[in-house]
């Protein structure tokens, strides 16, 4: 079962982000099929536009997420030689370098990761995860992060926001050069094709935003499997959700901006399923239940 899940959800995030990929591409081939007929320079102005904020992005550094959380870095085992020797365990159980470890003064139990690679990998835990968690739990929250960081999932959700980025960039350049540029006499576009482009260029965001979600919660999925997989103790990362969602108190440091990284939405937001970046508690915890 535990295997199985891992496939399922690794050949899952294939199809979704190729898809993610090929709408970007879409919206661009709609954009100059509105204002010129053509097609295959919207889809190169996409691709452009698209690459160059995926590589802005990729770029940032792992601290500037860090500040943005309020986190404090240990600085070696002595500051909390439990979390410090868990994590390095853990990293070594995954084969990758150990991650650096930070703390976010915060009384709501949660954490996240960080890091486009396992080289730049961080994790974040905060003081109420370590205050009501019991120790197994707290290695299979640990466990989830690590999964993430092995798994390349910080660099695949940064991808998946400079796409959206794009997508919102040609959105909003369409509807601007539909009110400034004539078309020329000789142009032959279809009414029907004309309307769907139209109607794609203007839901378009919102598609894209619903495509980020749908990889966020397909990876927190994939995570959860990878923890289990790396602790044998996937109950106990069951016990860490229960308690974790349980508490209506939210992060006080988590930006928004941050949110989708951690392990459990940390603003506490009642969101539809379609447009929440963490798949439902009940259905994480009865898959590692499964397991």
């Amino acid at each position: 079962m535990l295997y199985k899940q891992i496939e399922r959800n690794k050949r899952n995030t294939v199809f979704i982000v190729a898809g993610f990929i090929i709408f970007v591409l879409t919206v661009g081939a709609s954009l100059t099929y509105i204002t010129s007929g053509d097609y295959y320079s919207g889809m190169f102005l996409a691709a452009l536009i698209g690459g160059g904020y995926t590589i802005m992005m990729l770029v940032s550094s792992t601290n500037v997420v860090m500040r943005m959380n309020h986190a404090k870095e240990l600085k070696s085992k002595e500051d909390d030689p439990f979390l410090w020797h868990t994590v390095e365990n853990l990293a070594m159980a995954a084969r990758i370098p150990m991650p650096k470890i930070f703390i976010i003064q915060d009384q709501s139990p949660n954490a996240f990761a960080t890091g486009t690679s396992p080289k730049s990998g961080a994790v974040a835990v905060t003081t109420g995860l370590m205050d009501r968690l019991n120790r197994e739990e707290i290695e299979g929250v640990l466990a989830h992060e690590v999964a993430h960081i092995r798994n390349f999932d910080i660099r695949l959700a940064t991808i998946a926001v400079a796409l959206v980025s794009a997508v919102a960039i040609l959105s909003d350049l369409g509807s601007r050069m539909m009110f400034f540029t004539r078309r020329s006499r000789n142009q032959k576009q279809h009414p029907a094709l004309l309307i769907v482009a139209l109607l794609l260029l203007i839901l378009a965001p919102v598609i894209s935003t619903l495509i980020r979600f749908a990889i966020s919660r397909n990876r927190e999925f994939l995570a959860d499997a990878g923890a289990a997989e790396l602790t044998r103790n996937p109950y106990a990362l069951a016990s860490a959700l229960r308690k974790i969602t349980s508490v209506e108190t939210p992060v006080q440091e988590a930006s928004s901006t941050s949110a989708p990284l951690y392990f459990a939405d940390p603003l506490k937001k009642r969101a539809a399923q379609l447009f929440s970046t963490h798949p439902q508690p009940e259905e994480r915890i009865r898959r590692l239940s499964n397991m």
